[in-house]
């Protein structure tokens, strides 16, 4: 039964979890798209610790033209701040913005400094607006961008975005980190060692609550519901593992916090 049950997560994570390249270097962006920079390469706060290796080694790779972190204080805010304190004490993260802790912790060890910080929104739909608005006021031009999130929310992310710019943006996941649960022990465990990764049941939960989120129907974020995001597409296959994993885990789908909502 676990195993079945792993089975089902891993559908549901690589789903959530886009990744367009499977690493972020000019070589995999000229072999796909014909391009060696994006225009813009966004890290979303939402993201785990392990997010702001990603920025670092993407701008090493000197992978886009610019780059922005975006984040205010949201559902995963407090996260961020205990456990980065935790690994650098150095890294006053109190009161910080999400968007600030990872500009810090690029500094810290990388000694690396994004182009901009997004610091006022509190979710996945404010995100996008804060951002296009970011990106207008800075006259940045856009055709190509990277976009970089928490695994489990990023195909969101990118359905949010795709509900306010044209079909001629060419937009290019790449989700934090890719992560397998497996059975070990008789407990469930993820196979792969992620700085930062969620506890199981946090995961869970994550995963959980994306799919309401994404299905286009009268409760979920779609056309045909709340409308914060353009349609997305379910598979059958990841509908059957939702349902299935609803079985086990009706009291982890995760609502929204109306704590953060958007007062856009």
């Amino acid at each position: 039964m676990k195993k079945k049950i792993t089975e089902y997560i891993n559908i549901l994570g690589k789903f959530c979890g886009k990744r367009d390249i499977p690493i972020l270097t000019q070589n995999k962006l000229n072999n796909k798209y014909g391009i060696t920079q994006a225009d813009v390469m966004i890290l979303f706060g939402g993201s785990i610790m392990a997010g702001g290796d990603i920025l670092a080694e993407a701008m090493k790779n000197n992978i886009a033209k610019k780059y922005i972190i975006i984040g205010g204080v949201g559902h995963t805010t407090e996260t961020l701040r205990v456990k980065m304190h935790q690994e650098f004490p150095n890294i006053e993260t109190k009161g910080l913005s999400e968007a600030k802790i990872f500009a810090a912790y690029l500094k810290h060890k990388y000694n690396l400094v994004p182009d901009f910080l997004e610091c006022e929104s509190t979710n996945c739909g404010n995100n996008i607006i804060y951002m296009l608005k970011l990106l207008k006021e800075n006259d940045i031009t856009v055709k190509s961008i990277i976009l970089a999130q928490d695994a489990t929310m990023q195909y969101r992310m990118e359905a949010g975005l795709r509900k306010y710019v044209t079909n001629d943006i060419l937009i290019i996941n790449f989700a934090v980190y890719e992560i397998d649960v497996i059975v070990k022990d008789n407990e469930l465990a993820f196979e792969q060692d992620v700085w930062g990764i969620w506890d199981m049941e946090r995961y869970i939960t994550l995963l959980m609550g994306e799919i309401p989120r994404l299905t286009d129907d009268e409760e979920g974020y779609g056309p045909r519901g709340k409308n914060y995001i353009a349609h997305v597409e379910i598979p059958d296959e990841v509908k059957t593992a939702f349902n299935e994993l609803k079985k086990v885990y009706a009291s982890m789908v995760r609502e929204a916090n109306t704590i953060y909502s958007s007062k856009e």
